[in-house]
């Protein structure tokens, strides 16, 4: 189970699903290998599925024009972008930087769910 949200894409300003992957995981190792993705999110019996490509932005997956500060704040907006908050950003950050997190930025290509309930 990951936390997950809906938010422009840094660069583009596209819609995409984005997520934050600690560093050292087979996620990310999976993700290097072949980016075609899968996120499925669900509320009781409701579940919607977007399939799509993953951009992987970290200390361990460079992007041009990102530097450390750029990702601090990438992980930032992504874990707000899930609903979280926090009471101390400076923790936040240097656990982020710790763990080695990345963002995983997913580029929809198929989005698709179940029938709303009438």
């Amino acid at each position: 189970m990951i936390n997950a949200g809906v938010m422009p894409h840094p660069r583009t300003g596209d819609p995409i699903v984005a997520l934050v992957a600690a560093g050292g995981t087979r996620k990310l190792d999976h993700l290097r290998t072949d980016p075609r993705t899968t996120i499925v999110v669900r509320a009781g019996w409701q579940w919607t599925t977007v399939e799509g490509i993953a951009e992987i932005i970290g200390p361990d997956d460079p992007a041009p024009g990102v530097d450390a500060e750029s990702l601090r704040l990438l992980l930032r907006r992504i874990f707000e972008s899930a609903g979280g908050t926090h009471d101390d950003w400076d923790t936040y950050d240097r656990v982020m930087a710790a763990e080695r997190r990345a963002a995983v930025l997913i580029t929809p290509r198929r989005i698709y769910s179940n029938p709303a309930e009438s």
